[in-house]
C-alpha cells in the first residue's frame, strides 16, 4: 500500500513539469518551491534540490518530533519542563524567549516560544523535555527525516545554529511543512499567532505575512548570515465548488526579511491566481468494472486507494481527458489494492499525469471446474 501511494505521488511530481504552461515569476531567493498540499503537485521550483542550510526551519521539525511526543502521550501541553542551564546559555546573541533555571516552564509556553518567538532556548528545554538531551532528541528527529522520506535532510540540533551536520532542501522542507498541517492540524495552529509574551517580554511571530494577508496560517522563518533569510508560508484560499486550496511556498537565500516576504507572497499568489486543483476521482471510486477470468465472480471494480486531484493551470481541467490501460485479460486470484493498470490524464493528446489503478474488491479464484471452463474461453478467445 505504501509503495502504491508513494507511486501516485511521484506520478503527481514528475508530471508537474510537463503541466507547466504559466511562466513562473522571477523569485529573488537562491531555492525555492511552490507546493500544492491539496493535490501534492509542486507548481514551480528553482534548485529545490539544492542543499541549504535551514537555520530556524530546523524548528519546524523540533515542533513535529515534540507534536508526536504530546500525541503519544509522553508529556502534554501543561506538563512542567525545569529549564537547564544548557538551555538557558544556548547561544546569547541568538533569538531566545528567555526561560529561566529558576521557573519551571509550561510545554505549551515552549512551543508558542519555538514557532513564535523562534527561541534556541525553548528549542533545546523541549529537546531536553522530550528525550532528555539534546543528542538523543536529534536521533529521533532524524529518524522522522528518514521515515517521511526526506533524503537530504540531515540535522544536527533542535534550534538550527549553523553546523556543517544541519541541512535540508525546499523540496524537503516542503514535505515536512505537508506533514505538520496534516498530522496536527490542532498543534499548526500555533504558527499563526502574531505575537507572544513570556517572562514579561513581548515579542511579534518574524513572519509578517501574518499581517500582510489573511490567508496566510504560517509556518516559520528563520537567518543566519550564512544562510541568508529563509521562510516557509501557507495559505488556504477558496477553490470553487471544491472548499479550500492549501499552497505551500519555501524560500531560501534570500537577502533581507522584506525580500523574503515579498517573494514568498509573491509565490503564493502567482499560484493561486494561475492555477486551479481539480478533484478527478474519489477514494474507492469505481472507474471501470472489467471482466474477470478463472475468478470467483466475474468482474471486478478498479479505481484508486486515495481521492486523486490535480493542479493545472486555469482553463485546462475542461481539456482533461482519461486514457485507461489495463493488464488484461484480469485472472483471479486479484488482491485487493493489487495493481491493475494505469490511467492516463491527457490534455491535446499529450499525457498530463500517469496514475497506478487498482482492484477495489478482492477476487478468489473459482471451483476447478469454472477455472478449467475459463481456460477454454481464452484458448478460443
Amino acid at each position: 500500500m505504501k509503495k502504491l501511494i508513494a507511486a501516485v505521488a511521484a506520478s503527481l511530481l514528475m508530471m508537474s513539469a510537463g503541466a507547466q504552461t504559466v511562466p513562473a515569476p522571477s523569485i529573488a531567493a537562491k531555492s525555492w518551491l511552490l507546493l500544492d498540499a491539496t493535490s501534492g503537485q509542486v507548481i514551480a521550483a528553482q534548485d529545490p534540490n539544492a542543499r541549504i542550510e535551514p537555520a530556524s526551519l530546523t524548528k519546524v521539525m523540533t515542533a513535529y518530533v515534540v507534536f508526536g511526543a504530546i500525541r503519544d502521550k509522553k508529556l502534554a501541553l501543561n506538563t512542567m519542563v525545569n529549564v537547564s542551564t544548557r538551555a538557558w546559555k544556548v547561544d546569547s546573541s541568538s533569538s531566545k524567549m528567555f526561560i529561566d533555571p529558576a521557573t519551571p516552564v509550561s510545554v505549551d509556553d515552549l512551543l508558542h516560544g519555538l514557532m513564535v518567538q523562534s527561541g534556541n532556548d525553548a528549542a533545546v528545554a523541549l529537546a531536553e523535555a522530550v528525550a532528555g538531551d539534546e543528542g538523543t532528541f536529534v536521533v529521533l528527529m532524524n529518524r522522522e527525516a528518514q521515515r517521511m522520506g526526506l533524503k537530504n535532510t540531515k540535522f544536527a540540533n533542535p534550534h538550527g545554529l549553523p553546523s556543517p551536520d544541519n541541512y535540508s532542501t525546499a523540496q524537503d522542507l516542503a514535505q515536512l511543512a505537508t506533514n505538520v498541517i496534516r498530522d496536527f492540524p490542532e498543534f499548526y495552529k500555533i504558527d499563526s499567532v502574531k505575537q507572544f509574551t513570556y517572562n514579561k517580554i513581548t515579542q511579534q511571530n518574524r513572519n509578517r505575512l501574518l499581517w500582510l494577508d489573511p490567508t496566510v496560517d504560517g509556518m516559520k522563518t528563520g537567518h543566519t548570515e550564512s544562510s541568508g533569510y529563509s521562510m516557509i508560508a501557507s495559505a488556504r484560499r477558496p477553490n470553487g465548488a471544491s472548499g479550500q486550496r492549501r499552497l505551500i511556498s519555501v524560500v531560501s537565500g534570500a537577502s533581507s526579511d522584506a525580500v523574503r516576504t515579498q517573494e514568498s507572497q509573491k509565490l503564493l499568489n502567482w499560484g493561486f491566481q494561475n492555477f486551479d486543483t481539480v478533484k478527478l476521482y474519489s477514494k474507492g471510486q469505481a472507474i471501470a468494472t472489467p471482466e474477470v477470468w478463472k475468478g470467483s465472480q466475474g468482474s471486478v471494480k478498479i479505481g484508486f486507494t486515495n481521492d486523486v486531484l490535480v493542479t493545472v493551470p486555469k482553463g485546462v481541467a475542461g481539456k482533461l481527458k482519461p486514457v485507461l490501460e489495463r493488464k488484461d485479460p484480469l485472472v483471479a486470484p486479484l488482491p485487493r489494492n493489487g495493481r491493475v493498470g494505469t490511467l492516463r490524464m491527457m490534455v491535446d493528446n499529450k499525457p498530463l499525469l500517469v496514475l497506478p489503478v487498482v482492484a477495489l474488491e478482492e477476487v478468489q479464484e473459482a471451483s476447478i471446474f469454472g477455472r478449467a471452463w475459463d481456460s477454454l474461453r481464452l484458448m478460443i478467445k
